[in-house]
């Protein structure tokens, strides 16, 4: 899978020359590009609802074929994950207050919002104390909450979704109204590529300072995540989907991705920032953008 990181969401960088690095894992050969120097910069003013699609989808992302495969899977495993079904509600409702199930919107297949399901793992979540952005200590969960997050059960019941024809197997996550930055031409997926890779992703940011977490998540996190699924739509076939459906039940996540995706990000980020600095310097009369502090930005080491 290759790709080329082309800026986050506020600020377009204009590159003269780019680093490859490889990083492969498994079978798989992974492609990463990094800025090596920038040569002009400019500020987007295009607005994150209009962004268009980044890459057109394979024909099997938007084929028939991918639908019947989506709905053979869920009617085959939805008595056997029945049991389960119970065990998880009942857990939820006798340890806290509250629903069983967590109903939020979210953006589908070319803009049109649906209700997304999922098991209820947090406390409080009518009264507008979580936070948009999750991390492993800025959220209230309930008792079970940090064990079905960690196996990814409280997704479950998006098997519904998949059934209504909101959402596929396979595909981009299904992002908040206010996290979209680019509309995505195919259902949204319960796993898919950037979901494997970010399968850790509470703990990755938990590494971030909480006063820049929201705009680390708009300007590193999201545009790494929309690379790495527009990469996967693509390419993505049948085997590809069946691999990654294995993959994510099997557990086999893929953090090295995310992390070399998140270092090219941040480096992108902070040195449009030192470039913004710059120019300002050179022309007083400009309008640029606010610069973030080197502390908010993630540490990897």
């Amino acid at each position: 899978m290759g790709t080329e990181y082309l800026g986050h969401q506020n600020v377009e960088f204009i590159d003269e020359a780019f680093i490859r690095t490889n990083a492969a894992r498994g079978a798989a050969d992974t492609q990463r590009w990094q800025p090596a120097r920038r040569t002009a910069i400019r500020e987007l003013t295009t607005p994150p609802e209009s962004h268009t699609y980044f890459k057109e989808p394979s024909a099997w992302s938007k084929s028939g074929a991918k639908r019947v495969f989506d709905c053979v899977c869920v009617l085959l495993v939805l008595p056997v994950l029945a049991p389960a079904f119970l065990l998880i509600a009942a857990a939820v409702r006798i340890t806290s207050r509250g629903p069983v199930l967590f109903l939020q919107k979210r953006v589908g297949r070319d803009g049109r919002t649906f209700t997304i399901l999922k098991f209820r793992t947090m406390l409080n979540v009518a009264d507008g104390l979580h936070h948009a952005v999750t991390t492993l200590d800025n959220q209230r969960f309930t008792p079970v909450g940090p064990f079905l997050r960690r196996w990814k059960l409280d997704e479950l019941p998006q098997l519904v979704n998949v059934l209504l024809g909101q959402m596929s197997l396979v595909g981009p996550r299904p992002k908040m109204m206010e996290h979209e930055i680019f509309r995505i031409p195919c259902r949204p997926g319960i796993t898919g590529m950037a979901t494997l890779a970010f399968a850790e992703e509470e703990t990755i940011l938990a590494r971030v300072h909480k006063d820049q977490l929201n705009r680390h998540y708009h300007n590193v996190v999201l545009p790494a995540k929309r690379e790495i699924d527009a990469e996967y739509m693509a390419r993505a076939t049948f085997g590809s989907d069946f691999r990654l459906l294995v993959n994510s039940v099997l557990r086999r996540w893929d953090p090295a991705t995310a992390e070399i995706f998140v270092a090219a990000a941040t480096i992108e980020a902070e040195a449009g920032s030192e470039s913004i600095t710059a120019h300002g310097l050179q022309n007083d009369s400009a309008q640029m953008p606010a610069t973030a502090p080197e502390s908010g930005w993630m540490a990897l080491s």
